[in-house]
């Protein structure tokens, strides 16, 4: 029989993503045009985010010479164009690490995904209009990760952008998560989201009892 201080094996596996929402980060290149790319190392702390991604990256590169981008979240509806974007990159020559897995140069990545620009209002970059949520942002730090290969982000968000079916009725600035389905990667693989399973205690608290003060610096710009 099978005991609670046995259940668990240890085991080494090469990724932990167990489970984060897919964002497609705009940025400018050098040459004015945009660029986008699927990412799901991101979460969010009040108006602030920290993104992970590889140094060499095109989009890593961007936002260390522009300092802005727009998080936009698609929801599961949109996971055959986020896998348009699949296996591509906006670096040309291609870097040596992604060659070796297959990536391509695309130059055009609002095209390959099938996806439409619409100007932001803070930003350069442009949002991405068939995402439910699209947030401007400005980059606040970077930080080296383990052996430098990897930077984090800490952006701020100036503006968040969203689609009215997904907005809560009655209220102006709430997101009602039973309309929202993000599109979700957990070990490389596309789902959605389910309903919810169990009544939440936290939920009890007023959301605007987390209002920070990047709400007001936004407003400002």
């Amino acid at each position: 029989m099978t005991t609670l201080t046995d259940a668990h094996t240890r085991i080494e596996p090469a990724i932990l993503y167990f489970g984060t929402p897919v964002v497609l980060i705009s940025t400018m290149n050098e040459n004015g045009t945009p660029n986008l790319a699927p990412m799901s190392s991101a979460f969010w702390l009040g108006w602030r985010a920290m993104l992970g991604l590889g140094v060499r990256s095109k989009t890593a590169q961007n936002l260390l010479s522009t300092r802005e981008c727009v998080l936009n979240l698609p929801s599961d509806a949109l996971a055959s164009a986020v896998d348009r974007l699949a296996l591509t990159t906006g670096s040309d020559p291609v870097p040596p690490g992604k060659h070796e897995r297959g990536y391509r140069f695309v130059p055009g990545k609002f095209g390959r995904a099938g996806l439409t620009p619409v100007p932001s209002e803070t930003v350069r970059p442009p949002r991405v209009a068939e995402c439910p949520v699209s947030m401007e942002a400005v980059v606040e730090a970077s930080h080296p990760v383990g052996d430098g290969g990897v930077v984090a982000f800490e952006v701020r968000v100036q503006r968040v952008w969203v689609h009215d079916e997904i907005r809560a009725e009655g209220k102006d600035d709430h997101i009602d998560p039973d309309a929202w389905r993000p599109l979700i990667m957990s070990f490389q693989k596309l789902y959605g989201l389910g309903p919810q399973v169990h009544e939440s205690t936290l939920a009890r608290i007023p959301e605007d009892a987390y209002r920070g003060p990047d709400i007001d610096r936004a407003r400002t710009v």
